[in-house]
């Protein structure tokens, strides 16, 4: 059942998301089970609800502090995230997951040359081949951590596997004044976070302007618009930003 929710999830069936929400029980698996859907639909406060919880009843149950890690991190409390990460990795230190997880929240804090070497202790400890070649995860972080170095090498493949690969590529092409691959990339995709929707809004803002084609610039407008205009956006430097880019398009 735990597996059917899930596909339901991938799969956008809303109504037998809600069926079988009705049916999970408060085992931890199904606890475990529910805090991952909030976390897949961006409810990360109530994902983490969930995770503290389970810890409190479970306090040797110590990979649940990744997830509560992982949610902070999404909500750019990088101090805290940190914070909770370093009681796992005082456990595991050579853990893939955490020690990524801790870079990745060095580079929003510092830059991408402190990830970097924070992910150098991963292969230091590594004694089998390179690390960064056999995992997936590492690999596109590398790409991020450097500025998009060897960006159309890592990432296409990786565009199905891994969410952030598709904008990480979007970003790299609109570095290097490829917006039509941009486009291409992005224009059929299903904006959910605040990140989807500005660099959606960006996109169409730049062929807009290129070839003033005002179509493309209301699409930008209006995904300006979304965000800044939103609640838990509208107090941050991105969703000020993306007001003022709204009424930069409105003249």
């Amino acid at each position: 059942m735990r597996l059917l929710f899930q596909l339901a999830q991938k799969l956008g069936e809303e109504s037998e998301i809600m069926s079988l929400h009705g049916k999970l029980t408060s085992s931890v698996e199904d606890q475990l089970c529910m805090a991952a859907l909030h976390y897949l639909r961006s409810h990360f406060e109530e994902a983490t609800e969930i995770y503290k919880k389970l810890l409190m009843e479970n306090k040797d149950f110590h990979a649940i502090n990744i997830y509560v890690a992982l949610c902070y991190y999404k909500m750019d409390y990088y101090d805290v995230s940190l914070e909770i990460l370093a009681v796992y990795l005082g456990l595991h230190s050579d853990s893939i997951v955490g020690v990524n997880l801790r870079a990745c929240n060095h580079y929003q804090l510092y830059n991408g040359k402190a990830a970097e070497a924070e992910l150098k202790t991963l292969q230091n400890a590594s004694t089998v081949g390179d690390i960064f070649q056999d995992n997936d995860l590492l690999r596109h972080n590398l790409v991020v951590f450097r500025g998009g170095e060897n960006a159309l090498q890592v990432l296409p493949p990786l565009v199905d596997v891994i969410p952030e690969a598709r904008l990480n590529l979007v970003i790299y092409y609109l570095k290097n004044d490829e917006v039509n691959e941009a486009y291409a990339l992005i224009k059929d995709m299903d904006c959910v976070i605040p990140k989807e929707y500005i660099l959606k809004a960006v996109v169409h803002a730049v062929i807009g302007q290129q070839n003033d084609q005002k179509e493309h610039l209301r699409i930008a407008q209006n995904f300006f618009q979304m965000v800044g205009a939103s609640p838990s956006e509208a107090d941050t430097i991105p969703g000020r930003q993306c007001m003022a880019s709204c009424f930069f398009i409105l003249k």
